[in-house]
């Protein structure tokens, strides 16, 4: 007996500076190429597409994945990350110009966060725009077993002092109340369960006063409760970038797994294996 199993790729943090990144853009290519002959199930790209936080931008990366006929619902699943919904320099200019109150900077997130989820809503949403939005979940039934994508939104708006890199990440409370209610739970039971998220759990953590004042600049500031909607859910695995390194580790017996710089690394991928009966593994691998 054949045994049934979904091959995920997983790559992140591509930063793709516009149309002229020639090189960057030969590099996906390639990986692309690669994951259709190797018949990758699906390939999830967890945030930080551009390097410019431009709709314009993110269209580059739409129609690269039209080429290669893998914007598809069934095939691929992208979020976003810091770079694609907030520039920093415009941030620090427009903020320095105008000081602006806080619910217009929110509203103008919000609308940014918007147009994301419209550029990219038939891979969200599939055929219905007007739901395409963060949290989302997309349950797929493939080889006859049901897998979960449960993806929410980790960037937090650009602050002077609490986010003054724009890189700390926070979920939005509202997200997560959203995905502890009983009919989401009660929907995933029967699915493998995969978190994506752009932020780390885990930065560097260690006692280095140095490493500390950088996990602080990169931070999921609220992780703990990120976790615990984790848990409810029953997930077994997320699925991150931010953090420009290829790791996995382990918190509450839930995997969380780095999918590195593709703008670093181009020729690294992860690869997640779920098997049928639940179980799971996944190694770091190189083009050929």
């Amino acid at each position: 007996m054949i045994e049934s199993l979904i091959k995920i790729a997983h790559i992140s943090d591509l930063h793709v500076a516009g149309k002229h990144d020639r090189r960057l853009l030969q590099h996906l290519d390639g990986m692309l190429e690669h994951l259709k002959k190797t018949k990758v199930d699906h390939l999830v790209i967890s945030g930080d597409l551009t390097d410019t936080a431009e709709p314009k931008d993110w269209q580059i990366l739409k129609d690269r994945l039209i080429e290669h006929d893998l914007y598809d619902w069934q095939k691929v699943t992208v979020i976003a990350g810091n770079h694609d919904l907030i520039n920093l320099e415009e941030e620090m200019r427009f903020y320095n110009v105008l000081n602006p109150l806080p619910g217009i900077k929110k509203r103008s997130f919000s609308g940014k966060v918007s147009r994301f989820c419209s550029m990219f809503s038939e891979l969200i949403a599939s055929d219905d725009e007007s739901a395409a939005g963060f949290p989302f979940v997309k349950i797929m039934k493939i080889d006859g077993f049901s897998l979960a994508f449960v993806a929410v939104n980790s960037v937090w708006p650009w602050n002077p002092t609490e986010n003054p890199l724009g890189a700390r990440g926070c979920i939005s409370p509202s997200e997560l109340r959203v995905l502890s209610i009983n009919s989401v739970v009660d929907a995933l039971r029967e699915s493998f369960v995969i978190g994506l998220c752009h932020h780390a759990y885990k930065v560097y953590s260690t006692d280095s006063v140095i490493d500390q004042a950088f996990d602080w600049t990169m931070e999921l500031t609220n992780r703990k409760e990120y976790l615990e909607v984790l848990k409810l859910l029953g997930a077994g695995v997320v699925l991150h970038g931010h953090f420009h390194r290829f790791q996995s580790y382990t918190v509450d017996n839930i995997s969380f797994i780095n999918g590195g710089c593709f703008k670093n690394s181009p020729e690294r991928y992860s690869e997640l294996i779920v098997r049928s009966d639940g179980s799971f593994s996944q190694e770091f691998l190189s083009l050929p």
